[in-house]
């Protein structure tokens, strides 16, 4: 397995459409579209490559649902083009077509913003929405039709074939739910026009940024129309709906053809999910967390919870505070992660607890959220156990949390 660098393309397409560019030309107006069209003219593709492989087609990508101008005409949008051009040595005239056809999402802006009225945590109704039949009769499917790619993955990076069936239900129902979104669109109005708003606007912006710079070089330099791919409101793609900045470091070509496809070619996204958490330190053999015991007598919740999901007590020491988890010969760090169950002043029952260990950590490296990680594990081990003829396991949170 390889990290693959940005100039890796995401999937080798045939070159962009002539239409693209002279349609953007006139969208440019006299000053550069002459220019275009001419370079449209001298990149007209003459022939098919004869070695590409049947890709089975993408549902075309959401039409902007009240879609506002697009960045033709927006100064800072052109100089930022320009500057990527430069930066990565791509046709100025091709990142100043892409950017005519983006259109700001007013839609967009709302989706990124944090609720106004922000709703209790809920572990109980957030493990109901993923552990559930639809997506089990799914993932025990995807496992039949796709097992040895599993276990090659399995072999080559230690990451367990279970935890890769949990994040590809979660996050598309293996591919069901890949977004809509035209992901040129998305991402260029969350790099130009992010919400001024959300708390934290200008580090959002430049993070946008970065993957639109990364999104570009990527379809460019296959020769992708960039506004072909689509993708969630944020910009995220494919089954494993991998950010651009995250294919540039983690996807990989798992099934050797030559470029990344995490969109067509299941086997690319199953090796890159693996890449991705061994990446980010995997162990083989060491489980993701443990049941854990409060003693309410002795629970220092307010150290215990300080350092969040970051592993940072030994098993001891967490007993020593008023924690115990089920092994005490632990020999890692361990986290308490705390799994609210709605609001208590409003009759909601208490809080539940699991003692995670660093590939618990690892996990919440694909999505910061305690509750995303373990309802990843949970799917990807209820699949397992069926798969096998064993009953489904216990949620470990579902474990007596207090001594009584």
């Amino acid at each position: 397995m390889r990290t693959v660098s940005p100039p890796t393309p995401l999937h080798r397409g045939p070159s962009v459409a002539p239409s693209f560019w002279l349609s953007v030309a006139l969208a440019l107006g006299p000053t550069v579209g002459p220019a275009l069209a001419a370079f449209a003219a001298l990149h007209t593709p003459h022939a098919a490559a004869t070695t590409e492989r049947a890709q089975a087609p993408a549902k075309k990508a959401k039409p902007a649902r009240n879609g506002g101008p697009t960045y033709a005409h927006h100064p800072a949008a052109q100089a930022w083009g320009d500057a990527l051009a430069q930066r990565q040595g791509l046709d100025p005239l091709a990142v100043r077509a892409a950017l005519a056809q983006a259109r700001k999402l007013p839609q967009v802006q709302q989706l990124v913003l944090p609720p106004t009225l922000p709703t209790a945590k809920n572990w109980t109704a957030y493990r109901a929405r993923f552990i559930e039949p639809v997506r089990i009769r799914a993932g025990l499917a995807f496992w039949d039709a796709h097992a040895n790619l599993l276990a090659r993955a399995e072999a080559e990076t230690g990451v367990p074939a279970r935890l890769v069936v949990g994040v590809l239900g979660v996050e598309t129902l293996y591919g069901r739910h890949m977004g809509r979104w035209r992901v040129l669109d998305a991402l260029a109005t969350l790099a130009f026009d992010f919400p001024t708003q959300h708390p934290r606007a200008e580090a959002r912006q430049r993070y946008f940024e970065g993957e639109l710079g990364h999104f570009l070089t990527q379809t460019l330099r296959a020769g992708i129309d960039p506004s072909e791919p689509s993708g969630s409101y944020a910009g995220a793609m494919g089954l494993p709906q991998f950010m651009p900045g995250s294919v540039a470091q983690f996807a990989v070509d798992f099934d050797g053809d030559g470029r990344i496809d995490l969109t067509h070619s299941v086997a690319d996204a199953i090796g890159s999910v693996a890449h991705y958490f061994k990446a980010f330190g995997w162990q083989p053999g060491l489980p993701t967390h443990h049941a854990v015991q409060l003693d309410p007598q002795r629970a220092d919740l307010d150290t215990l919870l300080t350092p969040d999901i970051l592993p940072t007590f030994s098993a001891q020491r967490l007993t020593q505070l008023g924690a115990t988890p089920d092994d005490v010969h632990h020999s890692g760090r361990l986290a308490l992660i705390e799994l609210h169950n709605g609001d208590p002043t409003r009759g909601a029952p208490g809080a539940q607890y699991v003692a995670g260990t660093d590939n618990f950590y690892a996990v919440t490296r694909y999505n910061w959220s305690s509750y995303y990680a373990l309802a990843v594990i949970e799917l990807g081990e209820t699949i397992e156990h069926l798969r096998q003829g064993k009953a489904a396991p216990a949620s470990l949170a579902d474990s007596p949390t207090t001594k009584p």
